[in-house]
């Protein structure tokens, strides 16, 4: 017989998304009988934790991966370890995978998104993405035997897992682009990290692993097991990199550091089975031997559960779970928040959707604004943090800030930018349209996110000031304070 449970606020996911809109709920539900479940299935939830503001709308922040059982006993949360199987929206109730029968008044779905592994390596296990915690121990593993290595992409994950691995004989890194981590910076920027792709890293690199307290994957059976071992990890978050030792130790350790190469504007074309391992074929005809591939090509939203819903979702053109400003879907009652939807409201000007951290706590914590206030009737508006694309991370050793449309995204070209280029301590890159400051790139400890985010905000004027803006012997930080 199914068992049946019932629940006002139901949320499917423990990643970042998911488990925000969770902990907002438990704040804000206006009644202690709406009662809140949170659906994952993992045992392990990332929860957002030491957040420092930058500015009005900028917060850095670490994840930390907690339990799920630290989860529920810090809040008024039931977690329940199982996976969605079916959506029935005319009755309100999902099905799991375990025979789990769940009613809920409403419905938050924080699956996130599974890595896009390339086309040419489906299938082989000597190709492995790149995504959550638990593809990070896979690479762990691997590395110790392994000395060539080929990743992928060039995004973060991509970005930091080169620079930070160390002790391997060979790096070759493929980016389709014409320069790297060309997912958050230009090709100045791009050339300012070169210089730190060869470092040896006991010299060079400044690494502190996080000394927190780790928690390891259970593998139950029962109710708790996953169907068909498809369980889905949450979604690493920032920094991700200094909760790892991901540097390869013992006898067949490099004693120089990698050799990192980069593959510039190329794809794979072929992954082969050889006995020596794998061999990488370029579309520019080069061929490199390895051990193992990371694909770190991106991420395509998880809407794939089994038994799908009785209504048909509206889709946004990326795959996307379509949400308005509200997050709310296109069927009644349920909202989606995350990697897992696509943002299909009319856009802010310095506002656009990538699928970050950042915007899955904002998405998660609006989610859980808008289920509360229309449990509550009462009206509310977007969150201001949707004014602006904001976004803090760490690349090659160095804080990165985004902000805006830092690299002119949507401005067709008809922009001016403005430079500062310290070697080795920072960048900076201001976007301007018609004097106007449309976005921002800051590399290092550089003291301006809140001033930029304000001449954003405000569109002042700033041409009076002319190039002089970002003279390195004028403080515009207290100039426009």
């Amino acid at each position: 017989m199914t068992d049946s449970i019932s629940y006002t606020y139901v949320i499917v996911g423990g990643g970042i998304a998911g488990v925000t809109c969770a902990e907002t709920l438990n704040l804000l539900r206006p009644t202690a009988t709406d009662r809140i479940l949170l659906l994952t299935e993992s045992t392990l939830v990332k929860a957002v934790t030491n957040v420092v503001p930058l500015g009005k709308i900028l917060n850095r922040f670490d994840v930390q991966e907690k339990s799920t059982g630290e989860l529920a006993s810090a809040n008024n949360i039931d977690v329940l370890l199982d996976q969605l199987d079916s959506i029935v929206s005319e009755k309100r109730f999902i099905k799991t995978t375990a025979g789990k029968c769940i009613h809920y008044r409403y419905l938050c779905l924080c699956t996130g998104a599974r890595p896009n592994i390339i086309d040419k390596a489906k299938g082989n296990t000597n190709v492995i993405g790149i995504r959550d915690t638990e593809s990070v121990e896979e690479f762990r593993k691997r590395i110790h035997t392994a000395t060539r290595l080929v990743v992928v992409g060039n995004g973060g994950i991509a970005s930091e897992l080169v620079y930070e691995v160390d002790g391997m004989e060979e790096i070759h890194w493929v980016i389709k682009d014409p320069y790297i981590s060309s997912t958050f910076v230009d090709s100045g920027a791009a050339t300012f990290f070169r210089e730190r792709l060869n470092v040896k890293a006991t010299a060079e690199k400044e690494k502190t692993i996080y000394k927190r307290m780790r928690y390891t994957e259970q593998h139950e059976t029962g109710d708790h097991s996953t169907a068909g071992g498809s369980k889905r990890g949450a979604a690493l978050g920032p920094d991700w990199h200094r909760a790892f030792d991901i540097q390869k130790h013992g006898e067949t350790a490099s004693p120089n550091g990698n050799k990192v190469t980069v593959h510039q504007s190329v794809e794979v074309t072929e992954i082969k089975e050889v006995t020596s391992g794998l061999q990488v074929v370029l579309t520019d005809g080069t061929t490199i031997e390895c051990d193992f591939v990371v694909s770190a090509t991106g991420v395509v939203p998880a809407i794939s559960w089994t038994g799908g819903c009785d209504q048909s979702f509206k889709l946004g053109p990326d795959g996307g779970l379509f949400v308005n400003w509200s997050m709310e879907t296109s069927v009644n009652d349920i909202y989606a928040a995350g990697d897992v939807c696509y943002a299909g409201w009319e856009l802010a000007p310095h506002w656009f959707q990538m699928r970050l951290w950042t915007q899955a706590r904002q998405m998660g914590a609006m989610a859980a604004r808008s289920m509360a206030a229309k449990r509550a009737g009462e009206e509310i508006y977007q969150d201001f943090c949707f004014e602006m694309f904001n976004h803090v991370t760490t690349l090659f050793g160095y804080q990165v800030v985004l902000l805006g449309r830092y690299n002119g995204q949507g401005l067709n070209d008809k922009y001016e930018v403005l430079l500062r280029m310290t070697p080795g301590l920072e960048y900076i890159k201001f976007v301007l349209v018609d004097g106007r400051l449309q976005g921002a790139l800051l590399v290092g400890e550089t003291g301006l996110e809140e001033t930029c985010e304000n001449l954003i905000l405000n569109q002042l004027d700033l041409s009076p000031y002319g190039e002089d803006l970002l003279n390195p012997d004028i403080d515009i930080e207290d100039y426009f304070d």
